[in-house]
């Protein structure tokens, strides 16, 4: 085993192979000379003073990401919160689902949740919320935990936000704003992302904050010089002034949008094709639902919001008769008012449908829940009227109880399983009958020169038969009124 020299024997040999007067000028040396009899006792290899002191890359230590969409679910740290409720109305259980929920949100955001507390209260206090006492209580809780932000499982007023963020000391969000990061996170259309923008410039207007400079006034007035006539709008007046304009272009942006997928819609409405919306409950399994009917390939993720852009696809029923089938964006429980209204071009696809496909959760523990907070957001966007199918999906994992339940109580009711494809094929049956049918029945013998009729009728119509003769196709269909008066020439002497 070799010994390292010490400091006092390197000092000897300097002074044994360097005259006096040259040992300074040795030391100085950028590059020192290297010699065996005094550094070939030395552990490892030796740099120079250039290298030792740059910065050296390290191989494989680079975690760039190829992808830049990748960037939206990288998680650097997670954010540790306190969920907050208040139960006014309902059971306890009821209480706990929704602050249960209110967690699941908070983990598609990207949060480890540390704990959770729920204030039975007649109303929420318009203070802090939860009242004084309990906001010290939470206080508590917070410094306890190590948490750094605070959720309230409802919509809170600027000033409960300010005088609860007082006294907890941490960053407190509602409800609103928590669905509002999930949508932002998870847009990824050009349309989506506007209509997310437009939502957060709504919710954060009356939200806004100033602090020191924000609060003083511009000098304004005058027309030139020195001339100041008096204060002008403070900076906060100047951020809202700026946001409204911002609205205003998100606005126009989403109607020229609208324009376009309104073209599509009304195509689709020349052509005859009938349409089936997907709606229901987030999560509830509409993306699986659609690739199981279409084999679409939309993402499939067990997480709350995880596709926001509607999809469209083309489907057949067992018949043969087309229609199209809308995935759209899944509902919750409260969902803001702003979310609707920036949305509302997306969900016109279930108010302008032939047919709704509400699909619910048959494993969540109450499902009659969910279909309450769908059916008011149909409701808000003037769907009533158009028929509904409830597919109660994920029988495979649902309570049997729950599903004669729910089965007895909605008589337009079907459970399926979206992974397993259990029932898929008795809810196409269903959608092939409740799907509107062509108004006239007609018998025409059409010309073999004339095929595109014949093709019109497979497509905007329902064929009942077909026979090709030697005069040309002998066909019997049901069609709407215009087509009817396009094949009238060719109706056989006999049928007339």
């Amino acid at each position: 085993m070799t010994s390292s020299s010490s400091p006092s024997q390197d000092a000897k040999r300097m002074a044994h192979a360097y005259p006096e007067g040259l040992r300074a000028d040795a030391l100085m040396e950028e590059d020192v000379a290297w010699s065996h009899e005094i550094d070939g006792e030395r552990d490892g290899d030796q740099f120079d003073r250039s290298e030792r002191a740059a910065l050296r890359r390290v191989a494989g230590l680079s975690t760039e990401l190829e992808d830049v969409t990748e960037v939206e679910y990288r998680q650097l740290r997670l954010e540790r919160v306190v969920l907050v409720g208040v139960w006014t109305t309902g059971t306890a259980q009821d209480a706990d689902n929704s602050l249960a929920e209110l967690a699941a949100l908070a983990e598609t955001a990207g949060a480890l949740v540390l704990d959770g507390v729920i204030q039975r209260r007649d109303k929420p206090d318009a203070a802090t919320y939860i009242g004084s006492g309990k906001a010290l209580e939470l206080r508590d809780i917070v410094l306890e935990s190590g948490a750094d932000t605070v959720i309230c499982d409802g919509e809170l007023s600027p000033g409960q936000l300010i005088q609860l963020e007082d006294v907890v000391k941490v960053k407190v969000i509602d409800r609103t704003a928590l669905i509002l990061d999930i949508f932002a996170q998870h847009a990824k259309s050009r349309e989506g992302k506007a209509q997310v923008a437009l939502a957060q410039m709504q919710y954060m207007l009356p939200r806004l904050r100033g602090w020191g400079q924000s609060l003083s006034r511009q000098m304004g007035g005058g027309r030139g010089g020195l001339a100041t006539r008096g204060p002008g709008e403070t900076k906060i007046e100047t951020d809202r002034r700026r946001i409204r304009e911002k609205m205003a272009k998100m606005r126009r942006e989403i109607a020229e949008m609208k324009t376009g997928r309104e073209i599509k819609r009304q195509e689709r409405r020349r052509n005859k094709v009938p349409s089936v919306a997907i709606a229901g409950y987030t999560n509830a399994g509409k993306s699986s639902l659609l690739n199981r009917l279409t084999g679409a390939g939309v993402l499939v993720e067990n997480a709350l919001f995880a596709t926001l852009d509607p999809t469209v696809r083309r489907a057949e029923t067992p018949s043969g008769r087309l229609y199209t089938l809308a995935d759209t964006v899944g509902f919750v429980r409260h969902l803001p008012h702003h979310l609707v209204e920036a949305f509302r071009s997306t969900m016109e696809e279930v108010g302008d449908s032939d047919l709704i496909l509400h699909v619910v959760d048959g494993s969540h523990p109450v499902p009659e829940e969910q279909l309450a907070a769908v059916r008011e957001v149909i409701r808000d966007v003037g769907a009533t009227d158009v028929p509904e199918i409830v597919v109660i999906n994920k029988a495979d994992a649902a309570d049997p109880l729950v599903l004669q339940r729910l089965l007895r109580v909605e008589k337009r009711s079907i459970a399926v399983s979206a992974r397993t494809g259990q029932g898929i094929a008795e809810l196409l049956a269903l959608i092939d009958e409740e799907l509107p049918r062509p108004s006239v029945e007609v018998e025409a013998l059409v010309p073999y020169t004339h095929g595109k009729l014949v093709a019109r009728a497979h497509t905007e119509g329902e064929v009942i038969s077909e026979e090709h003769t030697a005069e040309g196709t002998l066909l019997k269909a049901r069609v709407h009124e215009e087509l009817a008066a396009d094949l009238a020439p060719y109706t056989p002497v006999s049928a007339a």
